[in-house]
């Protein structure tokens, strides 16, 4: 999916900071769900940019390995990929984020931001400045089409459930535009202020407008500060900086996006980029695989600078990360089913023999944050949980939330199947002759599904260890054609899911968990979850009013998931493994929240 998560205000109010009566607060030039913008109205810059750094040059570095080819340059409908970094890029939002405050966004195509008193709409004034690289200005009626196509069935699924809080949208005026929601929400205006932006003119052909899922190959007519350049055969992509881009003197913008060419180059396996990169093809990797990271980054060109190798700390919150299960499937919707396959995976042994003792192990949906629920649940998640006691576990309630299986002694892998096995009797499969079958006679099979083999030696300890349970288990590579294919239709029994930690998670939940998603071919909720007390919970924290309230709300979402065991949890890493090409470029220090591509892209330059 797209990630896109920003938001901002209005002119009149420049210098004051006002509180709503759902705890949030906005000033003219920002808005903050919890109350807590950093920079006032006129700042210069951002605290983790060089607002000297010189323009010039260009940046190079791999595209992600699932998705080795394009064939679109629209990136928000469902069918066919679109190239990596065009939403980043070439899109703009009303609102912008920054690195270190994950419920604030300030001003972008909006000078202006209103929130009502009673919290039920947000209203933007767009800057006169903006303009498309068409040179046309963005006006409201732009940014209404934009929203009436991102949420029509025309685009995919996930962004009418992301803006689904949204009740209607008002034009005021040539660049005043204004959103009603269906109840107050103090995320909606950070939702809104995401939303990316483009003209009603793309597409069109003879002055008349195309069905927006018929938008292919025409380039985007947007404002962000590149444009698409050189294009080969849809595996390589360059963006050229707009010497016109009309934001190039915001505050939000000072400093950032300082190459005249950024290109991504595309790679079957983690092998082949590499190579490419020791070669030269381009500038900038980020490693996932700790062997790799071990043993191949290493050598002349990395001892003597040509090659730059750093471990990058970090503050965010984990990825989430495992094998999930299809719950729409019959075997898997038994808990008990799918715990014993956690029972089946041995991460300590994984870590020691193949991982270098690099990673931690996953605990929750929300890893390493304030968000993680632990041991017996607190008065107030006890409270929040107490009308849905009688459809829920007894377990929720009166016991400590479910953690991984671990084989570290006093624990061990022959005790883990033991008990795995128990389970699996319980829920009606038996050992016959080897083979674990149903009442009907049916044998369990399971199908890992993937499009790239790099995870196959995780994969092949995990599928000896279910044969000993009498589980036949394959691990099947597709191409990425036929991966996206199946995934979009739910043609799948296991995958491997890994999803980038939210600072502050929100309505991306709908999109993933929530029911009303998961019959929706090509939605987010791949584990089929459907739930009536997660769709609960997931409506609670878009009404959370203060950042406590929302930990708990998030802590009782994590801990009613977990003992549900929707997944085999992997592992994360507390540090970013990333390598580039030395004496080339200049970056300042590494902000509190980040990711290595979007901060390289947005705030490096070349020396």
């Amino acid at each position: 999916m797209g990630l896109m998560w920003m938001a901002v205000r209005s002119a009149m109010l420049a210098a004051l900071v006002c509180s709503l009566q759902v705890g949030a607060a906005w000033g003219a030039h920002a808005y903050s769900q919890f109350g807590d913008i950093k920079y006032p109205s006129g700042f210069s810059h951002f605290d983790h940019v060089n607002p000297k750094a010189p323009k010039g040059g260009d940046f190079s570095l791999v595209a992600p390995i699932i998705a080795n080819s394009f064939d679109k340059f629209n990136p928000f409908t469902l069918k066919g990929t679109s190239p990596p970094g065009l939403s980043t890029l070439v899109f703009e939002t009303l609102l912008t984020g920054n690195f270190e405050e994950p419920t604030t966004a300030y001003a972008l195509l909006a000078e202006d931001v209103s929130v009502a008193p009673d919290g039920r709409s947000v209203t933007f004034r767009l800057n006169p400045k903006a303009r498309f690289h068409n040179g046309d200005a963005v006006l409201a009626r732009d940014v209404k089409h934009s929203f009436d196509m991102l949420t029509s069935k025309q685009a995919s699924p996930q962004y009418a459930a992301y803006f689904g809080g949204v009740a209607g949208v008002q034009v005021l005026g040539e660049r005043l535009i204004r959103f009603d929601f269906k109840r107050p929400d103090p995320d909606l205006p950070l939702l809104i202020g995401s939303l990316p932006v483009f003209s009603h003119k793309w597409g069109e052909v003879g002055g008349k407008p195309k069905p927006f899922d018929q938008i292919v190959g025409e380039h985007p007519i947007a404002s962000g500060p590149y444009r698409i350049g050189k294009v080969v055969s849809g595996r390589d992509i360059t963006y050229e900086r707009d010497k016109a881009y009309w934001g190039a003197d915001l505050n939000v913008r000072r400093g950032q996006f300082n190459f005249d060419r950024i290109t991504y180059r595309m790679y079957l396996d983690n092998v082949t980029a590499f190579e490419g990169f020791k070669a030269g093809e381009f500038d900038f990797i980020e490693s996932y695989i700790s062997k790799d990271w071990v043993r191949a980054y290493k050598g002349k060109r990395f001892d003597s600078g040509e090659l730059v190798k750093k471990t990058l700390p970090h503050r965010n919150a984990a990825n989430f990360q495992g094998f999930i299960f299809n719950t729409r499937l019959d075997k898997f919707k038994d808990v008990r089913v799918r715990r014993a396959i956690d029972l089946a995976m041995d991460f300590e042994w994984m870590n020691r023999q193949l991982f270098y003792g690099i990673y931690s192990r996953i605990t929750s949906f929300f890893t390493n944050s304030d968000y993680e629920a632990k041991g017996l649940p607190t008065p107030d998640e006890l409270a929040l949980l107490a009308p849905w006691r009688r459809s829920l576990d007894p377990a929720v309630l009166n016991e400590p939330v479910p953690l991984p299986p671990t084989t570290t002694p006093p624990g061990s892998l022959r005790a883990n199947l033991r008990q795995a096995r128990d389970l699996l009797a319980a829920a009606g499969w038996k050992l016959q002759d080897g083979v674990l079958r149903n009442a009907k006679g049916e044998a369990f099979t399971i199908e890992f599904l993937d499009n790239s083999p790099s995870m196959g030696r995780v994969i092949t300890p995990l599928i000896r260890n279910l044969e000993k349970l009498g589980i036949q288990a394959q691990y099947r590579v597709v191409d990425y054609a036929v991966y996206e294919k199946r995934m979009k239709r739910f043609e799948y029994e296991m995958v491997s899911l890994a999803l980038p930690g939210q600072e502050v998670p929100g309505a991306e939940l709908r999109q993933l968990y929530h029911s009303s998603m998961a019959g929706v071919e090509g939605s987010d909720n791949l584990i089929g979850v459907k739930d009536p007390v997660v769709d609960a919970l997931i409506e609670k924290v878009a009404q959370a009013k203060t950042r406590p309230e929302l930990i708990v709300v998030l802590r009782s979402l994590d801990r009613v998931m977990r003992h549900q065991h929707y997944f085999v949890p992997h592992w994360y890493s507390r540090t970013f493994r990333v390598a580039w090409r030395g004496h080339r470029f200049a970056m300042p220090e590494p902000p509190p929240h980040y990711r290595p591509e979007a901060w390289a892209l947005s705030s490096w330059w070349r020396e």
